[in-house]
């Protein structure tokens, strides 16, 4: 069975979320429809038309890509140029182009976890470097026939409720008496039409983030054996988690900086790497952000990062932070080329979990546009 392209969507964004990209970004579907089936999905760092003849040849209707194709308002479409030449060959063949671009960045697990993993950054400790979204929190109240409450509680909780700084499963429980008559029509999973029932209940309390409540609402319904669910979802004050771009902490182990700058160069797979500082000098703490970092290095250096990796650093950001004290390390925009093999990954694993036919591939272009020589 082929999935539906809002099925694909809805994984992708279980993975980056929209609301965590930062405000203006150019995201979602930028040409297109998703209202079809899905044969292959072509997972891509940027859409160039060598991308599209790719997507043409391997039969895919979809591109999942990092980068848009769509930056700023189209006064025109005129196909003799490149852009345009691009965007009617996408439609002449039928193929979707989403994109995830800041909000990949921001997620969980996401671009800047991926790249502070290769760098050898532990997971432990590790924060945003330049933070662009809280989760607001909410309280979820249902009412649950008492020998259901452990079902319901346990399917909120694999949805994402529940979770208190650093205690999951998290949840208030009291007892009482419901009470409901069946109205004609109705098709009670206890009682009868017409007469008053009595039913011992457990009032159930957990918290539930915004960005996942939608997923622990259906959860909970799903899981609930009346017909109509008697439940609440209050607003909090309390702020939950942050999410932002980039990552920054310890090092698994201390190293110099030239050693480090070999490891960037191997685990993004570039041809060379541009550094700022003195190659022998000792680093333990670090900083990544995946495409064009170079503004954030005093963020970095404010958490105590020795050095930031991060791509497009011009002249004048170098001077300024070798000035400063604080290395870079710059593997170029296109090491971003890692959420190609992940993302297919994502979406592959989560469409074999519904059964679908629907293939994903990794693009095997190379969209590097410069040439070392």
């Amino acid at each position: 069975m082929l999935a539906h392209g809002q099925t694909v969507v809805q994984l992708m964004e279980r993975l980056a979320p929209k609301h965590y990209a930062v405000e203006g970004d150019k995201i979602g579907l930028q040409l297109g429809t998703l209202q079809k089936e899905i044969r292959k999905v072509l997972v891509a760092l940027d859409v160039t038309e060598e991308v599209v003849d790719e997507a043409i040849f391997v039969g895919a209707n979809l591109i999942v890509a990092h980068h848009a194709i769509i930056y700023r308002p189209i006064a025109k479409l005129d196909t003799s140029t490149p852009a345009g030449r691009l965007y009617e060959k996408l439609i002449k063949n039928d193929i979707a182009v989403y994109i995830s671009h800041t909000n990949l960045d921001v997620a969980e697990d996401g671009m800047n976890d991926w790249m502070a993993d290769l760098i050898g950054i532990d997971t432990e400790g590790r924060l945003p470097l330049d933070e662009v979204h809280t989760d607001k929190l909410y309280k979820l109240v249902v009412f649950v026939p008492k020998d259901y409450r452990d079902r319901v509680l346990e399917a909120v909780w694999q949805a994402g409720a529940g979770g208190i700084g650093n205690y999951s499963h998290c949840s208030f429980n009291l007892e009482g008496t419901g009470t409901f008559r069946p109205l004609e029509g109705a098709d009670p999973f206890i009682g009868s039409t017409g007469k008053l029932e009595q039913v011992e209940e457990v009032r159930i309390e957990t918290i539930v983030p915004y960005s996942v409540h939608r997923a622990v609402i259906q959860a909970m319904l799903k899981a609930h054996p009346y017909e109509e669910v008697a439940y609440d979802l209050y607003p909090l004050e309390l702020k939950g988690r942050s999410f932002g771009l980039g990552r920054v902490g310890k090092l698994s182990a201390p190293t110099t900086l030239g050693e480090l700058a070999d490891k960037v160069k191997k685990a993004f797979d570039v041809p060379f790497v541009r550094v700022v500082g003195d190659l022998q000098r000792s680093v333990s703490k670090a900083a990544v952000l995946g495409g064009s970092g170079a503004k954030y290095f005093r963020q970095a250096q404010f958490y105590g990062a020795d050095v930031l990796v991060t791509g497009d650093i011009d002249y004048h950001t170098a001077h300024d932070a070798l000035a400063a004290g604080i290395a870079l390390i710059d593997p170029g925009h296109n090491a971003e080329k890692i959420m190609k093999a992940k993302v297919a990954d994502w979406l592959a694993r989560g469409l074999a979990e519904r059964k679908s036919s629907t293939e994903v591939v990794a693009s095997a272009v190379d969209t590097e546009p410069f040439r070392f020589v």
